[in-house]
């Protein structure tokens, strides 16, 4: 890391704010370019704050990008929890998670948690605990889900849409097409339906 001394460089918007622009600035680019490949520097030029700035507010990279994981989990929140506008039943829901993404404009990326486990590997013990603690929470949705949508098995069920999920947005980051979304959602409905009966 880079010394605080040694990054006097002048900042090119004031302070205020300057924490929220640097966790979005590293949202955009950790997500678009990967973790280990944005440098502390663009971030900063991205957020419009010196590099001193940008250590004020995370002692280290890895702390900048604890912090983005748990401002993500905090935006995507409990696939549990119903929109207000929502009259749509377990069943619709659940399959809903399998609509293809919408990418017309930028290439498909995947799930940023899937991608921070990747990038960080041994080298971010904390990162790790962060998208373990997502993904269960995730399996743990999926599976109440299932519970309501009446499956026999809701565990099993949970179990079988998180790996069909996870491996569709693989697929489709891979591939660069959304196409894998549609085959998941078929295999998605086969297999409610055996749970479930219907």
């Amino acid at each position: 890391m880079t010394s605080l001394t040694d990054t006097q460089e002048p900042t090119r918007r004031g302070g205020r704010g300057a924490r929220q622009r640097i966790l979005k600035a590293a949202t955009e680019l950790f997500y678009n370019e990967g973790i280990n490949a944005t440098g502390v520097e663009l971030i900063a030029t991205t957020a419009s704050v010196s590099k001193r700035t940008l250590y004020q507010h995370f002692p280290s990279k890895t702390a900048l990008v604890e912090e983005y994981l748990r401002m993500l989990r905090q935006t995507v929140g409990d696939i549990t929890d119903t929109p207000p506008e929502s009259d749509s039943n377990p069943r619709s829901r659940l399959l809903a998670l399998f609509d293809s993404p919408d990418t017309a404009d930028a290439a498909m990326r995947g799930c940023p948690f899937h991608n921070a486990a990747v990038e960080a590997a041994e080298a971010m013990p904390g990162v790790q605990d962060i998208v373990h603690a997502h993904k269960r929470n995730y399996i743990a949705g999926l599976t109440e889900l299932a519970r309501q949508a009446g499956a026999a098995d809701p565990q099993l069920l949970g179990d079988q849409l998180a790996v069909l999920y996870e491996g569709a947005a693989a697929l489709s980051t891979s591939l660069d097409d959304p196409a894998p979304w549609t085959h998941a959602r078929r295999a998605a409905e086969a297999l409610i339906s055996q749970a479930t009966n219907r």
